[in-house]
């Protein structure tokens, strides 16, 4: 069992040393740990940080191209280096890596395909945030719990481990972020999530990602729409549908029954432009739904192709490097 820790950093020389420096050598099953900083573009000193440190793998991108393309590729060349087991922290030393153990242990054990840590489970831990991001997270929470039917508590928590069939499995878009994604993407395809309450040291400076709370609250909702209309396709846009065609058929109705009893459609008489408006629109939306689940039922074809696909070039990676070492 190999555990391979993901270190996405921007700019974080100094704690991102720190943070690999505490990284534990020795897990209980888990036979070996290399860790791997996912650097996204830093202007300062990042890179020679971590390598003093002892990292034993960067990969570097020449711009900052955000947190999410950042998890990607770090997910990417994870399952190159082998690993059966994957976690993910943050490099400003918010998260203690000992508690690395715990949030391994149930996927150790069997018990969940992927891990997150949470700020908010424990009583006895009071989180200094400003009160905006609390109910940010709060509001964003709800909304996953809710898609997701699970009692979610932390959904923005980036610290998690993964298994190397979620891994596998797992495919997002967002360049921005990924934390809301993630749950979406992986319990809809059926895997296990377990929540870990963790200690939350206070951070020192502005967070990379969340620089102003209404470009990453705007960014996040748009990644959660995409999300869901990708997964639930007839529920997404066969909602629209009813919601349009519904007012459009009790207006009509209004005014035949008016017709009936007057004669007449006057004073109501512009409302029939109402009504046909909202009655072609509720139809067009109900049969882009079932166009849209059409497509949704061919795109999880092709991702249980793309899921053997990677399961075949990821396999027995190590016995592959050990024989072209071998032959060269």
């Amino acid at each position: 069992m190999k555990l391979v820790v993901m270190i996405p950093a921007y700019n974080e020389e100094k704690t991102v040393g720190s943070v690999v420096r505490e990284i534990p050598d020795q897990i209980s099953g888990v036979e070996s740990t290399e860790i791997l900083v996912v650097n996204d573009g830093s202007t300062d000193e990042t890179v020679r940080a971590a390598k003093r440190a002892g990292a034993h793998k960067i990969l570097s991108h020449k711009t900052n191209l955000g947190l999410g393309v950042s998890f990607r590729d770090g997910i990417k060349c994870a399952l190159g280096m082998g690993a059966d087991l994957i976690v993910n922290i943050d490099a400003d030393g918010q998260f203690n890596p000992k508690d690395i153990l715990p949030l391994v242990e149930p996927i150790l054990k069997g018990e969940a395909d992927f891990v997150t840590a949470t700020r908010f489970l424990k009583k006895d831990v009071h989180l200094r945030m400003p009160w905006i991001k609390k109910i940010g997270n709060s509001v964003f929470t709800r909304i996953v719990s809710r898609l997701t039917n699970q009692e979610l508590t932390d959904t923005q928590c980036g610290f998690r481990a993964y298994s190397k069939e979620a891994a596998l499995r797992l495919n997002i878009f967002g360049d921005f972020t990924y934390t809301q994604e993630v749950f979406l993407d992986l319990i809809n395809k059926g895997l296990r999530v377990k929540e870990i309450p963790v200690r939350v040291k206070e951070r020192k400076g502005q967070s990379k990602v969340v620089k102003h709370w209404y470009t990453y609250g705007l960014n996040a909702l748009i990644i959660i729409i995409r999300t869901f209309r990708d997964y639930k396709p007839l529920t997404f846009f066969g909602t629209i549908g009813l919601v349009t065609l519904l007012p459009g058929v009790a207006i009509g109705l209004f005014m035949v029954f008016h017709w009936f009893i007057y004669r007449r459609t006057s004073p109501y008489t512009s409302l029939l432009y109402v009504v046909v408006t909202l009655v072609v629109l509720g139809i067009l939306f109900i049969v882009l739904a079932l166009i849209a689940d059409m497509v949704g039922r061919q795109r999880k074809i092709e991702e249980e192709l793309l899921y053997y696909d990677k399961l075949r070039r990821y396999t027995n990676v190590d016995r592959k490097r050990e024989i072209q070492e071998k032959n060269y």
